[in-house]
């Protein structure tokens, strides 16, 4: 332990003004030990020396000066060394005037606007509240508000806004008229359906929340806004319906976001899941991504809390369970049979692509374990390769492959597939390594993996298909037994925002475990899922 650590600890967590053995000379003469010239605060400031609270509201003060201004901006900011920070520095009613943005953040157009406007301003028309009549009477833009802090002014313009100093005011006028960088709304590659909508989230917060917005005319819809990370200062919404959502779901989601201490989030929601959620090595996404507008608003009719990240094309949804998690909004684009048939075909990929490969497998090396109706199944002959083994490179050459498609431009997508399915597979077949059982039987698991409408549960899938595999090559039928058991039992026990993850199996529920399984008519699901507890429990009036 560091002298600096053993202080902070003599000190009951405060940062010590003074080191101990120069506080214990005042001790042994019986002295008292005087007090610190100044009363400190843990907070740091950008260069990590520790300020005092006097020191640090001075440094938050906005110069009144423009001079002052420009040497603050230069030191902090890097003004006249980055070029993308502009100072566009005029005269207006004979007051100094100077406008500070990002480059490629403002919308040019707007600020010119403003700027032409200003300039038919005479010297008699700035009297000496020259602050108010400025933001109040002269400066044309629909959304301006007024700041007193540096920080704060910091913060706004480096997500967009636009300063406005005016010499001899202590204050700044923060003009929003930003202009992010950014693509249109198009369908989800993941999230593709038949019928419906093609529009879909981007990475742009402010249209994210305008999309669900646009379908939810609700007043009672709440978009708070809150900022995590020291250097990123990234903007996060927190989106639920008031008379809804349940009141502590939505504090405890609030308190955990803010809980958060780190140095940014470059990647958005996924950090932001990591420092919430904090689900350790467990390979099960606890919360449910999606980037379509409709599934958002259909999650919030039910009583869910979604939260935004600026920069990132999906919205988290919370709380999640598995079940959820394999659901897709195709089913509820087609009539309520054809939308049940639908999932139950999902259901029964996802189902093939855990166990089909383990059972096949304990079935071959134990036969006396099938049933007369599977006697068909067993490879007729071995290849020059356990069959384990042959899982295993099978399984990584399915990695390796979906791994390429990503990496691999379009254009040459094609001719990936290709070599994978005949040079790679044909060949090794061919030549013994492989027999045909395995990559048929795994070609199946593969296809009911990617039929997973969740891409981190297929993931997941693919982890438990590999421990069912080794534990029935390792320990056979009781292998698979205790493997299958375990992994049941910890996803019982797991839990997303303090409800139960495999809900509503365990605990059970009769009437959400039938929605489940059967997409009902949209005037027969009259009641939202009890897991959210909900302000209001019926969807609609129900009929006398």
């Amino acid at each position: 332990m560091t002298d600096r650590e053993k202080d902070r600890e003599h000190s009951n967590g405060e940062p010590p003004y003074m080191y101990i053995p120069e506080a214990q000379k005042y001790e042994e003469q019986g002295k008292a030990i005087p007090a610190p010239p100044f009363e400190l605060t843990d907070k740091p400031d950008k260069r990590g020396k520790t300020l005092s609270k006097k020191e640090s509201s001075k440094d938050d003060i906005i110069p009144d000066s423009l001079d002052e201004v420009f040497i603050r901006l230069e030191n902090e900011v890097g003004y006249k060394v980055s070029f993308d920070i502009v100072v566009r520095e005029m005269t207006f009613g004979d007051r100094r005037v100077a406008f500070f943005y990002m480059n490629g953040l403002a919308k040019d157009t707007i600020l010119t606007e403003i700027l032409k406007r200003l300039t038919y301003l005479h010297a008699d028309e700035v009297t000496g509240d020259a602050f108010h009549e400025f933001m109040n009477l002269y400066v044309p833009a629909a959304q301006v508000e007024k700041k007193e802090k540096w920080n704060e002014m910091l913060t706004f313009v480096l997500s967009g806004s636009t300063a406005m100093f005016i010499d001899k005011e202590p204050n700044v006028i923060i003009i929003d008229a930003k202009s992010f960088p950014g693509r249109n709304p198009e369908e989800p590659s993941l999230e593709r359906v038949v019928r419906g909508s093609r529009d879909g989230f981007v990475e742009t917060m402010m249209m994210n929340v305008s999309l669900v917005r646009r379908r939810l005319r609700d007043p009672q819809l709440r978009y708070e806004l809150v900022r995590v990370g020291e250097r990123t200062q990234s903007d996060i919404c927190i989106a639920y319906i008031n008379d809804l959502a349940d009141p502590e779901l939505v504090k405890s989601i609030k308190d955990k976001i803010e809980l958060v201490h780190i140095d940014g989030l470059p990647l958005a929601d996924k950090q932001l899941e990591e420092a919430t959620v904090q689900r350790g090595w467990n390979p099960f996404p606890l919360v449910r991504y999606s980037e379509r507008p409709d599934v958002v608003s259909a999650h919030l009719l039910e009583g869910s809390v979604v939260v935004f990240v600026d920069t990132s094309p999906s919205a988290m949804i919370l709380p999640t369970t598995f079940f959820d998690l394999i659901q897709h909004a195709e089913e509820n684009r087609q009539t309520p049979f054809i939308g049940t048939y639908l999932r139950w075909v999902r259901y029964l990929g996802i189902f093939s692509s855990l166990f089909l490969l383990p059972l096949w497998l304990l079935f071959v090396i134990h036969p006396e374990l099938k049933p007369q109706a599977l006697e068909f199944l067993g490879p007729e002959k071995v290849g020059k390769l356990p069959l384990i083994v042959q899982f295993l490179i099978v399984e990584i050459g399915v990695d390796l492959m979906r791994l390429a498609s990503v990496h691999t431009p379009s254009t040459l997508a094609t001719a990936v597939s290709l070599v994978a399915a005949i040079m790679v597979g044909d060949i090794a077949v061919k030549t013994g390594l492989f027999i045909n059982e395995v990559i048929l039987y795994m070609a199946i698991a593969a296809v009911g993996m990617f039929a997973t409408p969740s891409y981190e549960l297929g993931l997941a899938n693919r982890i438990v298909r590999l421990i069912l595999i080794l534990a029935v090559s390792i320990f056979h039928a009781p292998g698979f037994v205790l493997a299958t058991t375990a992994i049941l039992i910890m996803l019982c026990m797991q839990r997303s925002f303090n409800r139960p993850y495999m809900w509503p199996f365990i605990p059970f529920d009769y009437r959400a475990m039938w929605n489940i399984i059967v997409r009902k008519p949209v005037l027969k699901n009259r009641s939202r899922p009890n897991l959210l507890r909900p302000q209001q429990s019926d969807k609609m009036p129900r009929s006398e």
